[in-house]
């Protein structure tokens, strides 16, 4: 079994968080509390890489991830 890392991206709105997963085009869930959407998005994932190696397709890695934050004006 091999290991795979990628990035996630959760946000809070008003119906709970939602999170998706950039490197896998698709890859995207929700949950009502941070715990449950952050369990969800790894079965996600998990789901879509299964499908990639079952489909003989390439499962994208993510060679370097940049979170910041800016102010701007407006």
């Amino acid at each position: 079994m091999a290991n795979y890392k990628f990035s996630i991206v959760i946000e809070k709105d008003e119906d709970g968080y939602y999170a998706y997963c950039p490197e896998l085009q698709g890859c995207y869930t929700q949950g009502e509390t941070y715990e449950e959407v952050l369990k969800n998005i790894k079965d996600a994932v998990k789901l879509h890489i299964e499908d990639r190696l079952a489909n003989n397709e390439e499962v994208p890695q993510a060679e370097m991830t940049s979170l910041t934050s800016v102010e701007v004006a407006a």
